[in-house]
C-alpha cells in the first residue's frame, strides 16, 4: 500500500481530492467510498488503466465493470438512452442503482467484459461525487478487494486484500449501506434485475409499476457479481434458515454465528445486529473479523426477503461454499 489519506466525509478537502484525482488521470489506481462499499477507481476510458483494475483484484476479464458518473448528463456519451432510463437517472440518481443499457463507442471494450452494453451509476457520497468531478472523466469502479473476497466497508480492509497495488485509499470511516448497488436491465422491453442490492427493488416496482424480470444465463453476464462466487472469507459459510437442525457438520466450539436472532445452538462466538439494514451494513466486516479470529465455519442467519434482505440474501448465498445459481434463476431467493 502505498497511502491512505483520511479524509472527511462530508467535507473532503480540495488538496486531497486533487491529489487523488491526479493519479487517476495519470492512469493510476486510488480507492474510494461511495455509500455502498468501497471501490477501486480508474479512468474509465483509458483502457491500460482499466486493466489494472483486473490485474489489482485478480479479476476475470469477462466480468464487466461499473462506470462511475457526477451527473446523469455524463451518461448521454456513454450509453443509448430513451425516456425511461432518464426518468430512472432522475428519480433515483445518485444512490445505490445501477443501470445496464447499450453502450456507445467510447466505453472501453475492457469496461465491458466485450459485450454491447455499459453499466451506469452516480454514488451518493460526498467523496466518491467530488473526485469524480475533479478527474473529469467517469471512473471504472468495482469493490476494491481481491476478486472474490467479501467487499470492503472500510479503509482497512481495502489496504489488507490490495496492499501495494492501489497508490491511494482515501479513508472516509465506514460506508453506509455495506452492499452493492442493485443492477437493473433496461436494454429491453421487460426490466430485469441482475442483481439486488442497495436499492430496495419494492421501490422499483412502485415506480414502473410493474415487477421485475427475472435474467437469462446471458443476460445475467451484464452485471458484475453475478457468475462467480462472491462475497466469501477463506472460511466456510453456512445458512441457517430457523430450523432446529444445523446446516452441515457444524463444530460448536469452533464456529460463529451471524444475524439478528439468536439460535438455540451454543456458538463460540455470535455477531448480532438489532435490524435488517445493520446486518447488511456490517456483514462483509463480520466475515473479515471472525476470519482473522480463527474461527472453522460461519452460520448466517437467512433474512426475510423483503427490503435491503433480498441483497443479505443474495450475498450471503453466494459466500455459501458449493453455491448453485438454479435457486437465483427459480425464485427470488
Amino acid at each position: 500500500m502505498r497511502g491512505t489519506i483520511e479524509t472527511d466525509p462530508w467535507n473532503p478537502k480540495p488538496e486531497v481530492i486533487a491529489r487523488a484525482a491526479a493519479i487517476l488521470r495519470s492512469g493510476g489506481l486510488v480507492a474510494f467510498p461511495t455509500e455502498t462499499v468501497y471501490g477501486l477507481g480508474a479512468d474509465g476510458l483509458n483502457p491500460q488503466a482499466v486493466e489494472k483494475i483486473f490485474q489489482a483484484k485478480g479479476r476475470p476479464q469477462d466480468n464487466p465493470l461499473i462506470l462511475h458518473l457526477s451527473v446523469p448528463q455524463e451518461a448521454e456519451e456513454l450509453a443509448e438512452l430513451d425516456s425511461r432510463a432518464r426518468a430512472v437517472m432522475g428519480a433515483f440518481w445518485p444512490g445505490p442503482l445501477t443501470l445496464v443499457l447499450p453502450a456507445r463507442p467510447a466505453v472501453p471494450e475492457a469496461v465491458r467484459a466485450g459485450l454491447p452494453t455499459v453499466a451506469l451509476r452516480i454514488p451518493d457520497h460526498p467523496v466518491a461525487l467530488a473526485l469524480i468531478r475533479k478527474t473529469g472523466r467517469p471512473i471504472a469502479g468495482p469493490s476494491a478487494n481481491r476478486s472474490g473476497r467479501p467487499s470492503p466497508t472500510d479503509a482497512a480492509a481495502v489496504a489488507a486484500d490490495l496492499g501495494e497495488s492501489v497508490e491511494l485509499i482515501l479513508d472516509a470511516g465506514n460506508v453506509n449501506i455495506g452492499l452493492e448497488s442493485t443492477v437493473i436491465d433496461l436494454t429491453g422491453e421487460k426490466i430485469l434485475l441482475l442483481r439486488p442490492g442497495g436499492m430496495p427493488i419494492e421501490r422499483l416496482e412502485e415506480f414502473f409499476g410493474t415487477p421485475l424480470g427475472a435474467p437469462g444465463g446471458g443476460e445475467k453476464k451484464r452485471s458484475p457479481g453475478t457468475r462467480y462466487r462472491h462475497y466469501a472469507p477463506d472460511v466456510p459459510v453456512y445458512i441457517w434458515d430457523h430450523k432446529e437442525e444445523l446446516p452441515g457438520a457444524i463444530d460448536l466450539a469452533q464456529s460463529a454465528f451471524i444475524g439478528m436472532t439468536p439460535p438455540p445452538f451454543g456458538f463460540a462466538r455470535m455477531v448480532l445486529f438489532d435490524s435488517q439494514e445493520n446486518y447488511a451494513r456490517g456483514v462483509f466486516a463480520a466475515f473479515r473479523r471472525l476470519e482473522a479470529e480463527g474461527v472453522r465455519h460461519i452460520v448466517a442467519e437467512w433474512p426475510a426477503p423483503s427490503g435491503i434482505g433480498l441483497a443479505l440474501r443474495d450475498r450471503i448465498l453466494r459466500a455459501k461454499e458449493a453455491v448453485t445459481t438454479t435457486r437465483w434463476e427459480s425464485q427470488r431467493l
